[in-house]
């Protein structure tokens, strides 16, 4: 189904808020994007650091009234309200767990029901439109959210039914492993750079804002160092689906040459994103979970990494 229209509710991830008078100044000293380039239209990927550049959390953050909402995997809020609210206690911002308070939609060329929603979403990537109390975001090239507020919840999924199919969440991640975007899961915080992501080349990373939590670590990697694992995209026939933090190996590497970041199933196997070493991507001979496991074929990626262009963010 993940290549035909659908919707399905994105269960996997939950919403940090963070509002008050100070809520994008103090923002901006912590993440990757620049809050700056965000507006009622213009939402973005980001990350957060630590100091030594890993990559605690990633989310797509958009404004929402008096502050920011963050989307990012559910088992990640608690740990970064906690350590955020430390850097916070001298700003004018309120952190809180609004994950009950929205219900999200992921569409699947569902423009059709994005305009019976009132909702007239641009095609270009991190869009943003607003109508009847609803959000719309494009996300990538035919795929949208939709955040509901909790108590209309029900009647939008009513409405998407009328004009979509509802699909499952694997569909959604395929997707989204298709579109070639990255996510820090429990199993993977603070294992990544930013740019070991991709991030940069989805407009995760702004190189232009000044300074944040782990900024000297990601542009001293993007303005002088050698990027020697990235994101892949890779396909695995048949076997179960892969976990995220899977370790993989190449025949002529004495150790792991990368690991899983997400999967989704195919229905005769699954893709998946892995971050890899390049030397292992370039020689095509990966295996998952020891040297001698299921061989996976290295696929396209629908963007290309070009560091003069992530500069200009």
């Amino acid at each position: 189904m993940a290549d035909s229209a659908f919707f399905c509710i994105l269960s996997h991830e939950g919403v940090l808020a963070v509002r008050g008078a100070d809520a994008g100044k103090f923002l901006q000293g912590q993440l990757t994007c620049n809050i700056n380039y965000l507006s009622e239209a213009k939402a973005t990927l980001g990350a957060r650091c630590t100091q030594k550049g890993r990559m605690q959390s990633s989310f797509r953050i958009l404004p929402e009234t008096d502050g920011y909402l963050l989307a990012m995997a559910s088992e990640l809020i608690e740990a970064q309200l906690l350590d955020l609210k430390k850097y916070a206690v001298f700003s004018k911002s309120k952190l809180t767990d609004e994950s009950a308070a929205w219900t999200r939609f992921g569409l699947q060329d569902g423009d059709g029901a994005l305009a019976k929603l009132g909702l007239d979403l641009p095609q270009d990537t991190d869009a943003v439109a607003r109508a009847n109390d609803l959000i719309a975001i494009r996300v990538s090239p035919g795929r949208a959210e939709v955040w509901a507020r909790a108590d209309q919840a029900d009647e939008v999924r009513m409405h998407l039914s009328d004009v979509l199919s509802e699909g499952s969440l694997n569909d959604w991640l395929l997707g989204q492993i298709r579109a070639g975007i990255g996510q820090v899961l429990g199993q993977t915080r603070e294992t990544f750079i930013p740019q070991m992501l991709n991030l940069q080349a989805v407009g995760g990373v702004s190189f232009k804002k000044g300074c944040y939590t782990g900024q000297e670590i990601v542009a001293r990697m993007q303005y002088l160092g050698k990027l020697k694992r990235r994101l892949y995209r890779l396909n695995l026939s048949g076997g179960s689906l892969p976990e995220a933090g899977t370790a993989l190996f190449s025949p002529v590497n004495a150790s792991a040459v990368g690991e899983v970041v997400i999967a989704a199933s195919t229905g005769d196997g699954s893709e998946l994103l892995a971050v890899l070493q390049a030397d292992a991507a370039e020689g095509g001979n990966v295996h998952l979970g020891s040297p001698e496991g299921p061989a996976l074929k290295i696929c396209d990626l629908p963007y290309v990494l070009d560091s003069k262009l992530e500069t200009q963010r």
